[in-house]
């Protein structure tokens, strides 16, 4: 059997590794045993990091939406049970952007809410 030689494929795997950890700190930009570690750990971050922005942001949302509901004289389970009585189906996020961007609307979803509840 022929003799297969591997440097070309190495050198591929090296080079990928190594443009992934571009603007890392140290050796861990240059070197590739210290470079495959953070990347692969960098990868691992941002896995969970995708998972946990979704959590994030609607914690951010409900912090919110509390805000303005507070401003409107209702709390935020009493405002989401009020909208959930009267059938209004609206996502946090559509509420926390309407209660940041336009408070006359919001108020507007407050008092349906009042009313059903």
């Amino acid at each position: 059997m022929a003799r297969v030689k591997t440097a070309i494929i190495t050198r591929k795997k090296h080079k990928k590794v190594l443009k992934r950890a571009k603007g890392y700190y140290g050796a861990k930009h240059y070197r590739f045993r210290n470079a495959k570690q953070a990347v692969m750990k960098s990868g691992a971050y941002a896995y969970v990091g995708r998972k946990d922005k979704k959590s994030n942001f609607r914690k951010l949302w409900i912090a919110r939406i509390n805000a303005a509901a507070r401003i409107n004289g209702l709390t935020y389970s009493t405002l989401i049970a009020g909208l959930k009585k009267a059938n209004v189906v609206i996502n946090r996020k559509m509420l926390a952007e309407m209660a940041v961007s336009d408070a006359a609307a919001f108020a507007k979803v407050a008092e349906v809410a009042k009313k059903a509840k």
